[in-house]
């Protein structure tokens, strides 16, 4: 299974996430956002997988000290653009375990999702 966690190197949970697999014996792939960038057609897969809602992260840092009119986003190309501009705003982890999507860290979810 080739499986790919997304993040930051720096938030708890991705550590976490990574520790679990890391635990569970699962080899993966880490793509640090800030180090590596993100790329619009990646976020395009994700957005169409996941939808751009769950991606958004409103309470993160980032989202929450834009200005109040860039806050307001009402569809998947505004979501887009903020977290092209700053991915530290998609929620974390992203994982994708063989084309399969999931986002956000809960290690029994995680577990039935690797087949664990």
């Amino acid at each position: 299974m080739a499986v790919t966690i997304y993040g930051i190197k720096t938030c708890d949970t991705v550590r976490k996430a990574r520790a679990f697999l890391d635990a569970e014996g699962i080899p993966h792939r880490f793509h640090d956002f800030r180090v590596e960038g993100l790329d619009a057609a990646l976020l395009d897969r994700w957005i169409d997988a996941l939808g751009w809602e769950k991606l958004l992260n409103k309470t993160s840092t980032s989202f929450r000290a834009l200005p109040e009119d860039r806050k307001a986003v009402s569809d998947a190309a505004a979501a887009k653009a903020l977290m092209l501009d700053q991915p530290t705003m998609i929620k974390r982890p992203v994982l994708d375990a063989d084309g399969r999507l999931t986002v956000g860290f809960k290690p029994e979810a995680w577990k039935s999702f690797v087949g664990k």
